[in-house]
């Protein structure tokens, strides 16, 4: 049985799809109402959570507070599959990021302007 916290983020994930965009644990997790805890271990036990019982979320589209994904990973798999620029991590051999990452963040208060007033898109 799945938690609430995961339901709640399982909502957030839904959003991000529809968005085509992504989001950082930490901003998942407050708008799912709770924190993502150190290093993000509560929103990684919702990840595995979700990929258990909905696999049809795109789970890959939370991404560690830094940006980073693990070189080889299915998360990175998954961004390329979806078309995602991404670069060699200059810091780290073992991890790569989203080329231009702010450009795919979510924008919560804006994205929910434009659906309130759809004349401002």
């Amino acid at each position: 049985m799945a938690s609430t916290r995961a339901e709640d983020v399982a909502e957030v994930l839904w959003e991000l799809k529809r968005a085509q965009k992504v989001a950082t644990y930490s901003t998942i997790a407050r708008r799912a109402g709770f924190s993502a805890g150190t290093n993000g271990r509560a929103m990684q036990t919702c990840l595995r959570t979700i990929r258990r019982d909905w696999p049809h979320l795109q789970w890959w589209r939370a991404v560690k507070d830094d940006g980073r994904l693990a070189r080889g990973s299915e998360q990175e798999a998954k961004f390329r599959e979806a078309g995602f620029d991404l670069q060699e991590d200059d810091k780290d051999d073992d991890a790569i990021v989203v080329n231009a990452l702010d450009e795919h963040l979510m924008d919560w208060e804006n994205n929910e302007a434009k659906e309130a007033d759809p004349s401002e898109s």
